[in-house]
């Protein structure tokens, strides 16, 4: 089966041709990231134009480097939401006209969940997808711990109540004068420091809880930078040991409540997605016990959406050319 995935809920415009479900022919991506970066973050009117713009030169990009003629595209899937509402319904529109045009069938996906096919796709070492698994999902707007029974039977194990992993990143690299998106900045500052006595609490709410809070740790390094500000003491080095203790405190609660949800769950398989599974941190305090993306399939991707669509298709799922957008909540 030839699945073609359209993914842009957010500012990466991207189609991708998978076979099978699993076998990535190509997977273009076009980001807009540049366009937003004055701002500090993703302007959604910006994100919707720069959509419009790239979605036909992605498409006919992707085509060419699977090698696949449209006509034999089996299966249209594209993301549904979560996201921004005028991006989602870019994708969503050519996929319809895709779907209607070809007379192939669509399925509409959940973006946030499609993450944990990234860590599962085209790869020679590592199994298919074999479920139960528990996913952790760590991006920009989303952190969730998921029990996964098949790709339509899900259940939230733990989530933020606050501030996404991915979004306590960003705003603490803006806190620091760092650039954006501020994961990547923290993680590459923190290299080489060793935290051993951290400086801000780890962000762990009770121990009977598997939800996450961030908003607190965030607030910490706020103050405690205000505090050395005043002191005329910022400088690199303790930006550097500010950005490890940081790190260091939101992965080790990370890793702790998804081992601890796995164990409840009496659950082996643990697969990570999202962009901040790219942080090499989290990587490492985790290697030897999940599967994660690799870096090319860390962020919003329509490899994954084509995988997930897959298995949807074959668990019976269809959509009609009445498929809608969501731009919060979860659906399978």
């Amino acid at each position: 089966m030839i699945t073609l995935g359209i993914e842009t809920s957010c500012d990466e415009t991207s189609v991708a041709i998978v076979k099978d479900g699993r076998k990535i022919l190509s997977n273009v991506v076009a980001s807009s990231l540049k366009e937003h970066k004055p701002y500090g973050g993703v302007v959604p009117e910006i994100a919707s134009r720069a959509h419009l713009g790239a979605l036909l030169p992605v498409m006919d990009a992707s085509l060419r480097k699977a090698k696949i003629k449209l006509s034999k595209v089996d299966l249209v899937a594209v993301t549904r939401g979560p996201g921004l509402m005028g991006s989602l319904l870019v994708g969503i529109s050519a996929a319809k006209a895709l779907s209607f045009s070809l007379g192939k069938p669509l399925i509409g996906v959940d973006h946030v969940i499609a993450h944990i096919y990234a860590g599962l796709m085209d790869t020679k070492t590592k199994p298919p997808v074999r479920f139960p698994l528990i996913g952790l999902i760590v991006s920009g707007g989303h952190t969730l711990i998921l029990r996964m029974d098949g790709p339509d039977q899900i259940r939230i194990v733990g989530r933020t109540l606050d501030d996404a992993a991915g979004e306590a990143f960003d705003k603490v690299a803006k806190i620091l004068g760092l650039g954006y998106p501020g994961g990547p900045e923290i993680d590459k500052l923190a290299r080489g420091a060793s935290p051993r006595h951290l400086q801000f609490k780890k962000p762990i709410l009770s121990k009977d809880s598997f939800d996450f809070s961030f908003s607190g740790i965030k607030t910490a390094v706020y103050y405690k930078v205000r505090e050395i500000e005043k002191a005329g003491r910022l400088s690199p080095a303790i930006k550097k040991e500010i950005c490890s203790h940081f790190q260091e405190a939101v992965c080790q609660a990370l890793v702790e409540k998804t081992l601890a949800a796995a164990k409840k769950e009496h659950l082996k398989n643990i697969v990570v997605g999202g962009g901040v599974s790219a942080n090499s941190r989290l990587r490492a305090l985790l290697r030897k016990n999940a599967i994660f993306p690799s870096m090319a399939l860390c962020q919003d991707n329509a490899a994954m959406i084509a995988g997930l669509g897959t298995a949807l298709f074959r668990a019976g799922h269809r959509n009609s050319l009445d498929l809608t957008g969501y731009p919060n909540g979860h659906k399978a």
